[in-house]
């Protein structure tokens, strides 16, 4: 299943090239989850009484067409992936244009945030029970630990 958002693209989302700008993309496709997560009855008051919030560890995008300042895009949602215990997830997002041109992709994983331990968590019972009645994509799968560290290749000299 494929959630879908609509939005026109506005000037302040256009960058020096004057077409869309990476982050403007990003913050799209990251408004176009944070309506789904609220339609699943985890919006900011869920999240706020339960003291948790979303993470990205990572977040990928593919550009294949210029998107310029009044053009609407469709973003769509999907849920790819999500650990048996509710801690992690993998969403992905696709970006049409109004000739319904695929002109951008986007993959990414995280997690979900205490905010009072600042440290990863797994679901408690009622949002796992939620969660759990998702559709999700064609090709979903489960998740563990490793799945979130594959893409996670540290350049030798960060410690």
């Amino acid at each position: 299943m494929e959630y879908m958002r609509e939005y026109e693209v506005r000037w302040s989302d256009v960058d020096a090239n004057r077409h869309m700008a990476n982050s403007a993309f990003i913050n799209f496709g990251a408004n176009t989850r944070m309506y789904f997560l609220k339609q699943m009855g985890f919006g900011h008051a869920f999240m706020a009484k339960k003291q948790v919030g979303p993470v990205v560890f990572y977040e990928h995008m593919w550009y294949f067409k210029e998107v310029m300042p009044g053009e609407k895009l469709r973003i769509s949602f999907e849920v790819k992936g999500l650990s048996k215990d509710g801690m992690f997830f993998e969403f992905h997002h696709n970006f049409y244009n109004e000739k319904g041109q695929h002109v951008a992709h986007c993959e990414l994983m995280g997690g979900w945030f205490s905010l009072m331990t600042r440290k990863l968590i797994t679901m408690d019972e009622e949002m796992l029970a939620q969660l759990n009645t998702v559709e999700k994509a064609d090709d979903f799968r489960w998740l563990t630990k490793e799945d979130t560290r594959k893409h996670a290749k540290r350049p030798q000299n960060l410690e």
